[in-house]
């Protein structure tokens, strides 16, 4: 009967005071410790949980680290099962082999993997997900990639990567998806002492990934078109209320249909001056200094989410009608983008029966439609900055210049 315990690996202790964070295996008489890629100090240690204390003041990353512990048990219970549904008599070595997916220091794929669960595991499942398909891609062009160590992955290959996916036409933007993704996998193995600098493909001197980039044109509704939105109520029940999840987006200051969705009653927030709904953008959340975006509950939103109480199947304490189900993690994550798919079909729907013609509805438009409503106002750029939900001005600046033709029409005036 073999037996497991996390632990604190005190025969090797590093020059800050700190121990290895393993897993112990003992079976038939012998011992196997498994680094798990974690260290701590003793006062940060809680000998009878087996994971790091919860106090911020010694470990302000206990909640990341606990939960990635917990990863590693539940890994641990689930090969235990595939090992007693084969009936195999495992060894020690099997079992790190497993456990580890033949993880080797200084291999890319195998790293990949590392983090591609550290951020399941942490709730990032979105920044998984980038990790998951840039490693699929870079798959497709490198067939060697579960062999590649990180001192091959210099100028050169990124350079190779590049053409290879611009000859299989990929625009820049989503070269830049990608080479981004690799960039900051690079970054935190350099961080981690898995990689060495020297080989950086990126920075001063590098491969110059902004250069990648191209201006997508953002389309907005025209005054009369968004009138017409608002005013013409549908029969069909699907896109009628289609229709107003458009119109919440629009009236929550371009909310993205991820943030949207997950909205809660716990989001809404009475403060002096009435009621908010006060969120962080997805996207940007865990970004150092990121401010919550507080969108007054005016009359017309509280009426779109009474409608939707009224006339739709609210899950749990949701505030609008796009979880079905009561998922969590992962499950969560691909449910919304199921439920995307849909939003999308039924807003070209939406619009082809309204007879907008000049553009194709999107979500996104929603978005855009605010910013220039706001922009046509003349409301200063730095109160859109703060609806957008920009970190800086000049995000916000490239955003709406992306828009304006005033220059231009001058211009023209003087022909």
């Amino acid at each position: 009967m073999a037996k497991f315990s996390v632990l604190i690996y005190k025969s090797n202790q590093k020059k800050d005071g700190s121990f290895p964070v393993c897993l112990r295996i003992t079976k038939d008489g012998k011992r196997k410790y498994i680094d798990l890629g974690l260290t701590a100090k003793e006062e940060q240690w809680n000998e009878e949980t087996a994971r790091f204390k919860k106090d911020k003041r010694v470990n302000p990353n206990h909640e990341k680290y606990n939960a990635l512990l917990n990863h590693y048990e539940e890994r641990k219970d689930a090969l235990l099962r595939k090992f007693a549904e084969n009936r195999a008599d495992w060894t020690l070595n099997q079992f790190e082999e497993e456990f580890l997916g033949v993880s080797k220091r200084g291999k890319v794929y195998d790293y990949f993997l590392k983090q591609i669960d550290i951020l399941k595991a942490t709730n990032h499942i979105g920044n998984a997900k980038a990790y998951e398909r840039t490693l699929h891609v870079l798959g497709k062009y490198d067939k060697k990639i579960k062999e590649r160590l990180f001192p091959e992955v210099d100028i050169k290959y990124v350079n190779a990567f590049n053409v290879a996916l611009e000859k299989d036409n990929c625009c820049g933007n989503t070269r830049k998806y990608y080479l981004k993704t690799l960039r900051a996998l690079l970054n935190k193995a350099i961080k981690e002492k898995e990689a060495s600098p020297t080989t950086y493909p990126f920075g001063s001197g590098g491969f110059e990934i902004n250069s990648l980039e191209e201006e997508t044109r953002k389309r907005y509704l025209l005054s009369e078109d968004l009138a017409l939105l608002k005013d013409t109520p549908q029969d069909n029940y699907t896109l009628e209320y289609t229709r107003r999840l458009f119109l919440f987006s629009y009236h929550c200051f371009g909310v993205s249909f991820i943030d949207m969705a997950t909205f809660t009653s716990q989001n809404i927030e009475r403060l002096e001056t009435g009621e908010y709904i006060v969120y962080k953008r997805q996207k940007i959340k865990n970004q150092r200094g990121v401010k919550a975006i507080k969108i007054p509950v005016t009359e017309t939103i509280k009426e779109l989410l009474d409608w939707f109480k009224m006339n739709t199947p609210l899950v749990g304490n949701y505030l609008v009608p796009v979880i079905t189900k009561d998922y969590s993690g992962e499950q969560l994550y691909n449910h919304i983008r199921s439920r995307y798919v849909h939003y999308a079909k039924n807003l070209k729907k939406l619009g082809e029966t309204l007879e907008i013609e000049r553009l194709r509805l999107t979500s996104y438009v929603s978005r855009h439609t605010m910013a220039m409503t706001l922009q046509n106002q003349n409301v200063p750029r730095e109160q859109i900055s703060q609806a957008l939900g920009h970190n800086n001005l000049t995000t916000t600046n490239v955003y709406l210049d992306s828009f304006d033709t005033n220059i231009m029409d001058k211009v023209a005036q003087l022909l």
